[in-house]
């Protein structure tokens, strides 16, 4: 979390190759000193160092990706993202069963040392080298990105143009990022973060084998069964989200989260009340697999796509920080809070999260603009215009 308030900083000071590097030192040190942590204090060093770099590349990843892509392909290869995310934590699931934890620390670590590799064959974004006037490197990136014999003058001037108008009228900071012009954008990006971790989801993945065990099913299998659902969906959604729209699949996936919610807090209500026992079991577990499949299909990856696409570069740095800052924050609130709320009331948790699912269908309905197939220069200069 305190990576993350630094991350649009850093990322713009030494450029987004340039952090990704960084972030792969600081988890391939982490990892290793996991690995090989004989006490406490070392095992919470290489966590420590995780965290750095996990709160770099939560934020420089999505916009990277934005910034390079042609907008007719921005959505999918945005979410491809989180289809690997994904990919990560299914195969994680199924080695897990068959290694010690110290040798899947060490495995964790070749992803990180094998994108130090890969990184030196790929260029860096041209909206960070049109920031600092690297005008003729810009170009060169723009036909390695799109092709020789594409014509990238056109779009190297409208970078160009942006960048010279977000400098001309402020500089990055936070009292910029503030600035009425900026209203609609923060409180899209915020508020899908607030929402997306407030609708439980966190909590719910966190604690889902306690949820199986509740429901007496095998918790080792139904979380491999949740891992490998998010693999077909979220490929699905990667090749739909530039064709369908981001409101379309955030609208599917608040009303599915809704209604799955709603489905596990009812069968917590009547296992309390000694009814329909067998019903609440079935009730239970076609909740749990609906809400997180619900989850993937849009809330849990489209806000990122969203961020990197509606702050403009004059503020980009300051709200990307706050923005991932505040991702995990409320990650850590719910975390933390859930198991006095189950305490309190198992059934009353899962409605209050039903509630929160329905605020954010109001949310997205009302707010959030569609933004496929638009420049990130079209669609960050019509939220001003709303604001």
């Amino acid at each position: 979390m305190i990576t993350a308030a630094f991350s649009g900083k850093i990322s713009a000071l030494v450029g987004r190759r340039q952090t990704m590097w960084i972030s792969d030192v600081c988890c391939i040190f982490g990892w290793l000193a996991v690995a090989y942590a004989h006490d406490i204090l070392l095992l919470n060093i290489g966590r420590l160092f995780l965290g750095f770099g996990v709160g770099l590349i939560s934020y420089v990843v999505p916009v990277y990706i934005a910034e390079i892509t042609p907008k007719t392909f921005r959505g999918g290869f945005s979410y491809s993202n989180q289809l690997l995310q994904c990919l990560g934590i299914s195969l994680m699931f199924f080695i897990g069963i068959f290694f010690h934890w110290r040798t899947l620390a060490l495995l964790s670590a070749i992803p990180s040392a094998s994108q130090v590799i890969c990184l030196f064959f790929i260029p860096e974004s041209p909206r960070w080298l049109a920031m600092y006037g690297r005008d003729q490197e810009l170009e060169v990136t723009l036909k390695r990105l799109r092709g020789e014999n594409s014509g990238i003058l056109e779009e190297a001037a409208e970078i160009r143009e942006t960048v010279e108008i977000s400098r001309k009228e402020s500089r990055s900071g936070i009292r910029d990022l503030f600035h009425i012009g900026n209203a609609h954008s923060l409180i899209i990006g915020l508020g899908l973060m607030l929402l997306q971790q407030f609708c439980g989801s966190a909590a719910i993945s966190a604690y889902a084998a306690r949820i199986f065990d509740k429901a007496g099913f095998p918790s080792d299998v139904g979380t491999t069964i949740l891992a490998v659902i998010l693999i077909p969906q979220s490929i699905v959604v990667m090749l739909t989200v530039d064709r369908w729209g981001r409101r379309p699949l955030l609208m599917i996936s608040s009303i599915g989260m809704c209604i799955c919610s709603f489905l596990i807090g009812l069968s917590y209500y009547l296992q309390k009340h000694g009814e329909f026992q067998k019903l609440c079991s079935v009730m239970l577990i076609v909740g749990l697999v609906g809400y997180v499949s619900s989850f993937g299909i849009g809330l849990g990856g489209l806000p990122w796509v969203i961020m990197s696409e509606v702050f403009p570069l004059n503020v980009k740095i300051t709200a990307g920080s706050l923005v991932t800052m505040s991702n995990w924050f409320f990650n850590w609130i719910i975390i933390y809070s859930f198991n006095f709320m189950i305490q309190w009331s198992a059934s009353g948790t899962y409605f209050i999260f039903c509630g929160v699912s329905l605020v954010t269908i109001v949310f997205i309905w009302t707010l959030v603009p569609e933004t496929k197939g638009r420049t990130l220069e079209e669609i960050q200069a019509s939220l001003v215009r709303l604001s």
